[in-house]
């Protein structure tokens, strides 16, 4: 049976009890401008991509070069994967790519945390001078390594979208998920908020040596450079959020 969405690995990688980061759009492209941050900075390779029909029919060009829009890099000594991508993802393919990427987990024997880099929106974003980050976890010992770090836990809500099912699809598998949510706006790119995200990450990974500073300093070029994605991921996130009025809790209508 052919695989609905592929992980494509283009060079010979060898892992080492890696950690994985997973920055795909979501609301305040958090986990994007981050994920993009710190693959720039620490000089991250391209190790693989990740393709499937249900994706858009885009590509893109970066210095000259044809690249896949989901990529996937690793630091040189394969203890760091970064999953990224410069499109939204459909709605119709969060199922099959959250799926596919935590059987790829699994095949990587990881024995770290997952951590999904996300937003959590705020209304009053612009009254936030620094933005708080929340953690979520699939397990009782996510929740313990979330404590451990002293991240305040997100203790009542309602979560959806890759996150949300990247922490199911992990737990089904027994491999420990966490995200991490920084307060951001609702429906523009927020590179603060991405900051404050990576000094969290940090504390997960210590070789993460990137200074936030030069991504503040340069927060309205990326607002700039990120509005057709962001305008691309809130749209996919309308899509979704009308297919789940119906499944969502009482509670949170």
């Amino acid at each position: 049976m052919e695989e609905i969405v592929r992980i494509v690995e283009e060079e010979e990688t060898v892992y080492t009890n890696p950690i994985v980061l997973e920055g795909l759009p979501d609301v305040g492209l958090v986990g994007t401008i981050a994920a993009s941050f710190i693959v720039e900075k620490l000089e991250y390779r391209e190790i693989g991509h990740i393709e499937s029909e249900l994706f858009p029919p885009v590509m893109v060009i970066h210095d000259g070069r044809l690249e896949n829009p989901f990529r996937i890099y690793s630091d040189a000594d394969g203890r760091t994967i970064v999953i990224l991508s410069e499109v939204a993802v459909p709605p119709k393919a969060v199922y099959p790519l959250t799926t596919a990427l935590a059987d790829w987990f699994r095949k990587l024997e990881v024995q770290q945390p997952i951590i999904s880099i996300k937003g959590l929106p705020m209304k009053n974003r612009m009254d936030i001078e620094k933005p708080e980050v929340f953690g979520v976890g699939n397990s009782a010992s996510a929740v313990a390594v979330l404590k451990e770090k002293q991240l305040d836990l997100l203790e009542e809500g309602f979560i959806a979208g890759t996150y949300a099912m990247m922490l199911r699809e992990c737990a089904k598998r027994q491999i420990s998920a966490v995200s991490v949510l920084a307060q951001c706006y609702p429906v523009y790119p927020d590179p603060g908020a991405a900051a404050a995200a990576i000094e969290v990450v940090k504390k997960f990974v210590t070789a993460l040596d990137v200074d936030v500073a030069e991504l503040l300093e340069n927060a309205e070029e990326i607002k700039l450079r990120a509005r057709d994605l962001m305008q691309q991921t809130t749209q996919s996130a309308q899509e979704m959020q009308k297919g789940m009025e119906q499944d969502m809790p009482i509670m949170y209508r």
